[in-house]
Parts: C-alpha cells; sequence; structure tokens
C-alpha cells in the first residue's frame, strides 16, 4: 500500500468517512523520498516517538528503521485508519492523544529504561512551538527532535544573534541543543497542499549543556523579557519584566557583565543572557538580605 500516493489517500479516507481536517493542520506527505529522509533522521534512537501520525506513511517508515514507535494522533477518526494502514507493522503502537495534555514521562519511563528515545513529528504550524517548547521543558533526554515545520519558523528557530529572525524561541532552543536545517519541502509534495512551503529540521539536544544559569528560572524570565520590547534597549526591556530590580540596578547589571547600556537582546547569544541573569540574580539575592 502506497501511503503516499494522493488516489490511494483519498480512497482511503473515503473508506472511513474522514475528511482533511483544517483544525488539525492536516496536510499529508505525498513524496515517499521525503518521508524516507525524515525517518533516516532520527539519529541514535531505539525508539520513536511520532507526534500526529496522519495516515501512517511516517509512521510506516518508521517502523521499518526503530525497534518501537509509539504514535500519538489527536484525531480520533483516524485511529481505525491508522489501525488499517499499520496492521503489518507489529513494533507501532498507536495512541489517540493530545500531547499539549500528555504527560511524556508517564508514557515513555519504559522507554527510556530500555534505550535511547528521539521524537520525529510533521507539526502543525499554528501548534508548533508550544509543542516544542513542551518537549524540552519536559526534562527527558531525548536523543533529538525531528520536525517538519513551516520555512518561516525554521528561519526562526536555525537564527543567529543579529539576525532579523532571531529571537526568544531561537534563545531558549539554543540553550536546549544546536537546531540544524535539514532540507525543504515544497507545498506541492502535501495533500491538501498546505499555502506556504515547509522545512525539515533536527534539535540536537545537549547531553551536558554548555551553558549552565546560575538560576534557570531568572534565565528564562531574562529572555523572555528582552524580546518582549525589541526595539528596546536591553535596560528598559528588562526593566519591564524584571520587577525585583530598578532599571538603575538592572543597567548596572548589565554594565558589570561588560555589554554596553544601549544593546538590544536581538545581538546577545545564549551565553550572554546568562551571564547577564546570573549578575541580575545575584544582585536580586544581595538585596533580598538586606
Amino acid at each position: 500500500m502506497n501511503l503516499c500516493d494522493p488516489k490511494t489517500i483519498k480512497d482511503i479516507m473515503s473508506i472511513f468517512g474522514l475528511t482533511f481536517r483544517k483544525e488539525f493542520g492536516q496536510n499529508f506527505l505525498t513524496d515517499i523520498g521525503t518521508v524516507q529522509s525524515i525517518a533516516d533522521s532520527c539519529l541514535g534512537a531505539d525508539t520513536i516517538l511520532e507526534i500526529g501520525a496522519g495516515c501512517g506513511s511516517l509512521t510506516h517508515e518508521l517502523a521499518q528503521r526503530y525497534r518501537h514507535v509509539i504514535a500519538l494522533e489527536i484525531d480520533k477518526g483516524l485511529i481505525p485508519l491508522l489501525k488499517y494502514t499499520l496492521e503489518d507493522d507489529k513494533n507501532v503502537d498507536v495512541i489517540q492523544a493530545d500531547v499539549t495534555k500528555t504527560d511524556l514521562g508517564v508514557l515513555l519511563s519504559e522507554e527510556f529504561r530500555n534505550g535511547k528515545v528521539s521524537v520525529c513529528a510533521n507539526l502543525p504550524y499554528y501548534i508548533t512551538t508550544p509543542i516544542l517548547l513542551q518537549l524540552l521543558e519536559s526534562g527527558l533526554s531525548f536523543e533529538c527532535i525531528t520536525v517538519m515545520i513551516q520555512a518561516e519558523v525554521a528561519d526562526r528557530l536555525c537564527a543567529k544573534p543579529g539576525d532579523s529572525e532571531y529571537g526568544s524561541v531561537t534563545a531558549f532552543m539554543s540553550y536546549f541543543g544546536k537546531c540544524e536545517r535539514l532540507f525543504e519541502v515544497p507545498a506541492c509534495r502535501f495533500l491538501p497542499p498546505p499555502k506556504v512551503d515547509s522545512t525539515v529540521v533536527r534539535l540536537n539536544l545537549y547531553k551536558d549543556k554548555p551553558v549552565k544559569p546560575v538560576n534557570e528560572e531568572t534565565f528564562f524570565r531574562v529572555i523572555r523579557a528582552a524580546f518582549g520590547q525589541r526595539r528596546k534597549t536591553l535596560p528598559n526591556a528588562l526593566s519591564a519584566g524584571i520587577s525585583e530590580l530598578s532599571k538603575a540596578e538592572i543597567t548596572e547589571a548589565i554594565l558589570a557583565c561588560g555589554y554596553s547600556a544601549d544593546i538590544r537582546g536581538e545581538r546577545m547569544s545564549v551565553e550572554d543572557f546568562a551571564s547577564v541573569a546570573d549578575e541580575i540574580f545575584r544582585r536580586t539575592e544581595k538585596k533580598n538580605e538586606q
């Protein structure tokens, strides 16, 4: 069964009385080469957590390459279809679930005990960032996260300090791993075709983070505040998000780290943010002790 053939996809959907649901961002790949390339990109894993199984084309290819595949699918209507298209893939478990409401630690606890786990997903454009943040904030030691996302989002994830696309999500991702742009996927390779092109990226996660802020919560607050008002200088932006210190005290902290008072967040690396966050945390702690 060719699950990348448009006619086959339409016929199967018709058999199960299904239509493509925009609210779930359902656009199924119709190019087998692309599907195989995505499956090949989940490096060093024994188990794959797939988010959004669709009609099962990627799920099937993952099953040929990895010991175990756990495929989450939010659309209840697709579950009978997936059981049909994947009936010969005995190493696949299809679970009807919304990943944003799933305790991944509980779901994958046995998998982490038995080997390495990676994530693979064709993420709906409207929920890409929340899902990625959930995966990273889960604290689970994934090997890598390979996702197909909107090309514009890929530009942001892979941006460097000083790039116009560089933002809070870029800095956040850079703390957890290195984002690698793998290949582009034009809209014509989907059924139905979306209005934008896609890009496959892989976030290679650090086993030992090279940047270790003194207080992680302060570090994340500094990043969020720095980009909360992009056009403002860092002292002005941080003073709006860090209430424990005055603007003058925040400026002193930035200067103490060796940065100018007119620097903006979009020019700062994750190492720079950690340096400023550490200084702000120390000064806040000292102020609270007085």
